[in-house]
């Protein structure tokens, strides 16, 4: 069974326990929206033809793209759609964010419209409308982030998701390689399946393949190694004045010690003293292998 996010309290809980998103309630704004200003005739009965995607004509009309999401043929087309909606959007929205969940709506629609270009000698000059596309692309995400989860058959049977949208491609596959003649655009919802899977699967690996191959970083010109003269070695007089100054500062670093203990000592001090004792340390073992050889 899936489970709700600990961080989800109050409020009124929807399909599935999770309480209505954002993007969720306004997809559903917009599209209930559109098809009331389509039956109440404040649009033109045209307006489908300019707001609806069709092949011959999303060159001159590309914003059918999208718009083609928002309208639907009748009551029931949109009613289903909305349902499925109500009930899939908000646990992928929860999961994801608001961004990637309407990045991924859109790109799912876009996938059904795609699929109508690809398949043009199978579908034909059609008019396609309808939210279908992204819906069915919820549809496959919702089964792969809860394989498990139950969907009501009919609100009767109990399927599980991974079993329902599999069953559901097949029969969408095979519908559109039928052609049904059912007045329902099979391609698109095979589109919104595919581009679901290959988004949530493929996506990061697509990008960055496009990341490559649109910019493509000029490896930058190594620079010339050029000899650098050996630095001359310093001078027994310059040895021996910086050993007395180190000797000084051990001898001043003693006394401070003497007088305050060594929790007085700063972290430079301590650190002066490491260094000194780590050179004694060598010379001691270099004078001792010099005297046995």
């Amino acid at each position: 069974m899936m489970r709700r996010p600990a961080y989800q309290t109050g409020g009124v809980r929807f399909g599935h326990g999770f309480p209505m998103s954002r993007w969720v309630l306004r997809l559903m704004i917009a599209n209930f929206a559109v098809f009331l200003l389509m039956a109440t005739r404040l649009l033109p009965a045209g307006a489908i033809d300019w707001l609806g995607f069709a092949v011959p004509g999303f060159l001159t009309r590309p914003w059918t793209l999208v718009t083609y999401m928002f309208v639907h043929g009748g009551f029931m087309h949109l009613f289903m759609n909305m349902l499925a909606l109500f009930f899939f959007g908000p646990p992928l929205e929860q999961k994801w964010g608001s961004r990637f969940f309407l990045r991924f709506y859109l790109a799912t629609g876009l996938g059904g419209a795609a699929f109508s270009v690809l398949l043009y000698s199978l579908t034909g000059p059609t008019i396609m409308v309808g939210a279908s596309g992204a819906i069915f692309g919820l549809l496959v995400a919702f089964a792969l982030n809860w394989p498990d989860a139950k969907i009501f058959l009919y609100f009767v049977f109990p399927v599980p998701a991974k079993w329902f949208v599999a069953a559901l491609g097949a029969f969408t596959l095979l519908s559109t390689v039928q052609g049904s003649a059912d007045g329902v655009a099979h391609w698109a919802h095979l589109g919104g399946l595919v581009t679901g899977f290959v988004y949530l699967r493929y996506g990061e690996r697509i990008g960055r393949l496009a990341n490559r191959m649109l910019y493509k970083e000029r490896p930058a010109p190594r620079p010339r190694r050029t000899k650098r003269p050996a630095p001359p070695p310093p001078s027994p007089r310059r040895r021996r004045r910086v050993d007395g100054d180190s000797l000084d500062e051990v001898d001043r670093i003693l006394d401070k010690i003497r007088a305050d203990g060594m929790d007085s000592l700063s972290a430079r001090e301590r650190a002066f003293l490491d260094e000194v004792s780590r050179q004694y340390k060598q010379t001691q073992e270099t004078e001792k292998k010099t005297r046995t050889h």
